[in-house]
């Protein structure tokens, strides 16, 4: 299965952007996208796009603990939506809830510390995000 995603864990802020080999087995953070205007976040996304021959979004969706989707998760799906078809590729989600603590957690037990690496938070949880992806699609 030869497997061409970008992960992506959106923020208003930044966006944590992960990509995986060619074999689909394994994600890694690539990137971290610093939010400026729209037309620039989709060039820098389209640039990776071309660059990993992507045919695949995959977005982690932020539920709320119960389930629900609430209003950042609202923003998370519009901004999906629109920037999987300006990039002409497939959109998936993946609920994230907690990838960002455990990248964090990640992170100190590396000992790295979180409050100075937002950047790198944002990567591994997408990483994260594109992974969990990776193998339901793998056990299906």
């Amino acid at each position: 299965m030869i497997v061409a995603a970008l992960g992506l864990d959106v923020g208003r802020k930044r966006i944590g952007v992960a990509g995986c080999d060619r074999t689909g087995l394994i994600a890694h953070g690539i990137t971290t996208i610093f939010r400026k205007s729209w037309q620039q976040d989709m060039a820098e996304l389209q640039q990776l796009v071309i660059e990993r021959e992507v045919n695949i979004l995959v977005v982690g969706l932020p539920y709320n603990m119960d389930g629900s989707i609430g209003y950042q998760a609202k923003h998370v799906q519009k901004f999906a939506y629109s920037a999987a078809k300006h990039l002409e590729l497939d959109l998936e989600f993946m609920d994230e809830r907690l990838t960002s603590f455990e990248a964090e957690q990640m992170m100190m037990n590396s000992g790295i510390s979180p409050r100075d690496n937002k950047a790198l938070i944002d990567r591994k949880a997408a990483a994260l995000i594109l992974q969990q992806w990776l193998e339901i699609k793998r056990h299906k």
